[in-house]
């Protein structure tokens, strides 16, 4: 496969490499896809990292976590607790505008976790339906993610009620 040439070409690379990060459980390369002060040209020296450029993520059901550091400890605690995590990504839209990419999709995610314990087997899969957004800076080192929101798709339930007569159940 050859690399990719356009903006977003580059920024669905980025987009997938963060998915396949999670699914395999490497943290470190889950933070080097993310902002940090230095991609923006901010001295950390002088600057409080986590008031710089913030970061922020919104998992399924969390309060917003704001900061690198916050966010990166959600990851480190998430991958911690799933003992498997598989992502269908559907429906992908990608945006690029100067700097700035914003990505939506569904996340069709099959996990199983926390781990079970020694000599037992990994319990039953549990599958969610999420939608996501994803925003991406452009850096000297390519497009790293700003933010990441997530919230679940509710199931929509079967209405039982027969509409044609006035509501009284069939």
């Amino acid at each position: 496969m050859s690399a990719p040439h356009t903006d977003v070409e580059q920024v669905e690379a980025a987009n997938t490499a963060f998915y396949e990060a999670l699914e395999r459980g490497d943290f470190e390369e889950v933070a080097s896809l993310w902002l940090t002060p230095g991609d923006l040209g901010i001295d950390e020296t002088y600057h409080d990292p986590a008031d710089s450029g913030v970061v922020s993520c919104v998992h399924p059901g969390w309060p917003v976590l704001t900061g690198r550091g916050e966010v990166l400890r959600s990851y480190a605690l998430i991958m911690a607790n799933t003992d498997y995590i598989q992502f269908f990504l559907t429906d992908t839209h990608v945006s690029v505008t100067g700097d700035t990419a914003l990505v939506t999709c569904t996340e069709n995610i099959l996990s199983g976790g926390p781990a079970p314990r020694a000599g037992e087997e990994l319990g039953p899969l549990v599958g969610q339906l999420v939608v996501a957004t994803n925003v991406f800076r452009r850096t000297a080192e390519g497009w790293k993610l700003w933010a990441h929101h997530a919230s679940p798709v509710l199931a929509e339930e079967e209405d039982d009620e027969d509409e044609t007569d006035g509501g009284t159940p069939a």
